[in-house]
């Protein structure tokens, strides 16, 4: 048997494996289309690479400074309609997250609902869906909605659609995450989908998580359990 035809009986096999390991991974599954499924399934590894890598793993972290403009001031549209007034959200922290339904980290909803159910005596957790990186979420706050759902289960509150990135059409609550004058230090925006901001329960900003950080990694726990 030559090599060329070993080489692709090799791939054959594995690319049929991975297939079979996609549609466990996604049994339960519903109305995902096959490009989340299989970023769902490679989810484990990306997270792996990423830690081996070193890459999105960027953690900033303030204690004292206080801010300029009070958080409790802020609000949001909910993406299923209504408002969201930040100073309903006294004596919580909140961890705030870009998050996209297209993207390799997408599986974070899952980690991100754990760590609501977990701590939801203590902490609020609200996404804020945005298109910014690569196109990764076109659906409608309606589609977003019933995709996180279905799909991961989520409970906490997800805003409509909007813009995290620094522009003249930044949401206003990113405005205020992402500059110092405001928020008393921070000025990085996100770096990717699912980039993620903690408030202590006096309103303050005190950490910056990236992309790569699990939302149950130990960095984001103990941030969380020792306020």
């Amino acid at each position: 048997m030559s090599r060329l035809k070993k080489n692709g009986i090799v791939l054959l096999a594995l690319l049929t494996a991975f297939a079979a390991y996609t549609a466990f991974i996604n049994r339960h599954s519903i109305n995902m289309t096959t490009k989340q499924k299989v970023l769902k399934a490679v989810y484990p590894m990306l997270m792996w690479f990423t830690k081996l890598a070193g890459a999105n793993s960027t953690i900033l972290t303030n204690q004292k400074a206080t801010p300029a403009v009070s958080f409790y001031t802020l609000q949001a549209a909910a993406g299923n309609g209504g408002t969201l007034n930040f100073s309903t959200l006294k004596g919580k922290q909140v961890l705030l997250v870009n998050t996209a339904s297209d993207c390799g980290y997408t599986d974070q909803y899952a980690e991100l609902e754990k760590l609501y159910q977990q701590y939801k005596n203590i902490i609020e957790i609200i996404a804020f869906p945005a298109n910014d990186f690569k196109e990764q979420e076109k659906g409608t706050d309606e589609e977003i909605g019933a995709f996180c759902k279905k799909n991961y289960g989520v409970t906490f509150p997800i805003m409509g659609r909007s813009v995290v990135i620094k522009s003249t059409e930044q949401n206003p609550v990113f405005k205020w995450l992402t500059n110092a004058a405001s928020n008393g230090w921070n000025s990085k925006p996100p770096s990717w989908n699912f980039s993620k901001y903690l408030i202590n329960k006096e309103g303050k900003l005190t950490h910056y998580f990236d992309s790569g950080i699990s939302p149950l990694s130990k960095e984001v726990m103990d941030a969380i359990s020792n306020k």
